[in-house]
């Protein structure tokens, strides 16, 4: 008769609460990434602005702000092309 091999006790990795946690983790480094880049994004969006405006342009260009949305809507699908909005917005302002 063989003895039975007991079973070992889970490790703190194995424990579901742990793993949460470090994905959250996770999910706040990248939420620092995300607004660290559209921060940036908008800086840059308002030198663009500003520059065309001394230039005498329009303040927006129409059909770079549809190939923007086109690019998030590809990517990311409805939920993206709404997300290219939001940029879109705080770089220029509401229409």
């Amino acid at each position: 008769m063989s003895t039975p091999v007991p079973t070992p006790a889970p490790r703190a990795a194995d424990d579901p609460a742990d793993r949460i946690g470090a994905l959250r983790e996770q999910i706040d480094d990248c939420d620092a990434e995300i607004i660290e880049l559209v921060q940036r994004r908008l800086a840059v969006s308002r030198e663009i602005g500003a520059l065309r405006a001394a230039s005498g342009g329009t303040r927006l260009s129409l059909s770079r702000e549809s190939q923007v949305l086109s690019r998030f809507r590809s990517a990311l699908g409805d939920d993206g092309a709404t997300l290219a909005l939001m940029l879109l917005r705080q770089g220029r302002g509401r229409l």
